[in-house]
């Protein structure tokens, strides 16, 4: 702490002694002290996701998990974190502007963006300002590489704690693969100018090929697409027993409204941008019964961890947590743990911060809710289980 120029002599001297004195009591919100709060200050996590419009229910979740743990992480003492989050609204301009606006605030860690359109234009300056970023759900490679089609040139400071959009297109193609009962012949509905769908896509088609896995339809939309009829009867009309769907819940709901009308009843697949279509706004839930998707969380999950988790979101929204706030979660604990064991302290600056936090990252194993034995490549890509869970009874549930 700074004390200001204009106090001096025996004044001065009294109020700083004053000022470390109530800085070193231990009394940080959060709890007391375990011996570290005294020098260890208080660490500014940045980060910004959409928080109104259409795809709220993600930066929402984002949100509310790592005030959790930030609370939780608090209390046990030692150093402190604060958390701020800028609504960038799921748009790229608005991400920079949402960068800028935390920079001034004092930004020293980040949880980077909620989505990949808004990574992709943020990602360029955090590398610039050498700040380090571990986004909870931003999955497009470009996210992390400056050339994410050739996945070239990583930044070396975003980090990521949700799987690579090419990652969920592999692992979905092997996962169908393996499960011969959910169907045969495979069709596809995707958007074609989305960097998550694109990536996923691209995956699963390739890897779908190189496991024989049979593609009999492949049917693509564009943003603010409301009318499906016509992929829905194409890929009903090549007998796909399987629809994957690697898109955001929005227009999932509205290929599944679709689908009912026409008496059509495969087996839907997507990935983890469909959490978060059962508290969508005006849908019937029950036009996902049944629904596959592949996510590293599973709320369902009676391992300790993850039940503590869901009970505190539970009781402090009154609702059960996505994926989104799953990794949001195991973002700040991990962020935590590596602070821990690097030795960083409150008044380090960001790209000091950063230089530690990359070390910790690409040598560290982390436990948390969305996995286990937790690690991360050089190039910021994490390395964990997928789960697959279904839609049963009105909620997520294992397929396992």
């Amino acid at each position: 702490m700074k004390v200001n120029k204009w106090l001096k002599g025996g004044l001065a001297a009294v109020m700083a002694l004053s000022l470390a004195a109530c800085s070193n009591s231990g009394t940080a919100a959060g709890g007391g002290d375990k011996g570290g709060s005294s020098k260890g200050g208080t660490i500014k996590i940045g980060g910004s996701g959409p928080l109104t419009g259409d795809a709220a229910v993600y930066g929402t979740a984002v949100k509310n998990a790592a005030e959790i743990a930030i609370e939780e992480v608090n209390k046990k003492g030692g150093l402190q974190y604060e958390l701020k989050m800028e609504d960038d609204k799921a748009d790229g301009e608005q991400a920079v502007t949402a960068y800028n606006n935390l920079v001034d605030w004092g930004m020293q860690v980040s949880l980077e963006t909620v989505t990949s359109g808004a990574g992709q234009a943020a990602s360029p300056l955090y590398q610039q300002d050498h700040i380090f970023g571990l986004t909870p759900s931003a999955s497009n490679p470009n996210v992390v590489y400056s050339d994410g089609v050739k996945m070239t040139g990583a930044y070396g400071n975003i980090f990521q704690m949700c799987f690579s959009d090419p990652n969920q297109g592999i692992a979905s193609a092997e996962y169908l693969k393996k499960h011969t009962d959910l169907g045969s012949k495979v069709g596809i509905i995707w958007r074609n100018d989305d960097n998550y769908s694109t990536g996923l896509h691209d995956k699963f088609v390739a890897k779908a090929k190189e496991l024989g896995l049979e593609v009999v339809e492949d049917q693509t939309f564009t943003n603010g697409a409301t009318d499906f009829s016509v992929q829905v009867k194409k890929v009903k009309d090549a007998g796909a027993d399987i629809v994957f769907m690697p898109i955001y819940y929005q227009p999932a709901s509205l290929i599944l409204q679709e689908a009912k009308k026409e008496g059509y009843a495969p087996t839907f697949f997507g990935c983890d941008g469909m959490d978060g279509i059962l508290t969508q706004d005006g849908f019937d839930a029950s036009l996902a019964e049944g629904l596959y998707m592949l996510t590293p969380f599973a709320a369902d999950s009676t391992d300790e961890k993850t039940a503590a988790f869901v009970k505190a979101y539970k009781d402090k929204y009154g609702e059960v947590p996505n994926q989104f706030a799953a990794d949001a979660y195991d973002c700040v604990y991990a962020i935590a743990q590596a602070c821990d064991k690097a030795g960083v302290t409150g008044d380090m600056k960001a790209d000091e911060i950063c230089d530690k936090l990359v070390s910790e990252f690409t040598t560290m194993k982390f436990d948390g809710v969305t996995g286990s034995n937790v690690t991360w490549s050089k190039e910021g890509e994490v390395t964990k289980g997928p789960r697959a869970v279904v839609i049963k009874g009105g909620a997520y549930v294992s397929a396992e």
